[in-house]
């Protein structure tokens, strides 16, 4: 079983309308609501891989009440157990207007709901729990406030007691305080990556964050692709086109291709081209947390891995 934690859990709402115009009223072509925050788009994107997974983090009010219904009724719902722990505060939205005649998307995201004390307790109860039973880990986004800015250290660290692989996906004080607790990868953009270290090349970012704890480093590079850094190597890949789409999501899809490979057992070049094609398949898909699986199956073996040179 694997875990995914979304400790700022939103409801995703994704606009599309036909040009986004600066001080202009727009009708909206369609929109589409989504559970969302990165741990539940990586948790959407395994239950359709055929992985069960079981999503914790915090939820609250009408939103969050909102979120769980539409996990109840996912595609996939049948390997997605909801584990969430509920909150007094208000969980928030996100609002994604795509501009359909350029493609580009346009995002709103409102702040997190604050949470007690005993919330964050109650939560770190919940996944020590599901530990017992778990292959993997991925920690999810950012902190709303009021937990502990070392929240992924600790949570890193009782995965690792418990014997399981864990994936982080943050940035800023997150990343770097959840770094000195070792996790087994961590999954930051380019732009988050320079952010940690201090280096703008991928490669040489790269290794600096695994001298200061990451056992291995996949860098997300955009419409390059992803360059993976681990103990036995280097790989980079890409998709073998450009697409034109909504990359909202990519992120937490490639996310989802490396953990499930990880749990899989597979060799890191697989790993690697099942994230890329599966981040890009993503841009081909309508909202946040889904890919385009037909394009996934196409692009998945022309994705060619090659070792990264420094």
């Amino acid at each position: 079983m694997i875990i995914t934690v979304t400790l700022n859990v939103a409801l995703d709402v994704t606009y599309r309308v036909p040009a986004l115009i600066p001080h202009a009223s727009h009708r909206v072509l369609d929109a589409v609501e989504r559970p969302g925050g990165k741990g539940l788009n990586v948790a959407r994107v395994l239950a359709a891989l055929g992985h069960p997974v079981t999503v914790t983090g915090f939820a609250g009010g009408p939103a969050g009440d909102e979120v769980r219904r539409r996990l109840a009724a996912e595609p996939h719902a049948a390997l997605l157990t909801d584990a969430l722990v509920p909150i007094d505060g208000q969980t928030r939205r996100t609002v994604g207007v795509v501009d359909a005649a350029s493609g580009d998307t346009t995002m709103f995201n409102e702040p997190g709901p604050t949470v007690a004390p005993r919330e964050w307790t109650t939560l770190l109860g919940v996944y020590r729990e599901l530990l017992a039973s778990a292959d993997a880990v991925a920690l999810c986004g950012s902190l709303p406030p009021g937990v502990p800015v070392g929240a992924y250290a600790t949570l890193i660290r009782e995965a690792r007691a418990a014997g399981a692989h864990v994936l982080l996906d943050a940035s800023g004080p997150a990343l770097r305080r959840g770094l000195a607790a070792r996790p087994d990868l961590i999954k930051p953009n380019a732009e988050e990556l320079a952010g940690l270290t201090g280096f703008a090349e991928p490669a040489k970012a790269a290794r600096d964050a695994r001298r200061r704890g990451a056992r291995a480093v996949a860098a997300s590079l955009g419409a390059d692709g992803m360059l993976v850094l681990a103990e036995d190597g280097g790989w980079r890949a890409a998709p073998p086109v450009k697409l034109a789409g909504n990359p909202t999501g990519a992120g937490d899809s490639a996310v989802a291709g490396l953990l499930s490979g990880a749990a899989e057992g597979l060799p890191w070049p697989a790993r690697l081209a099942r994230a890329v094609a599966l981040s890009a398949a993503t841009v081909l898909a309508p909202a946040a947390g889904e890919f385009d699986p037909a394009a996934y199956e196409e692009l998945l073996p022309r994705v060619e891995v090659v070792p990264a040179t420094s």
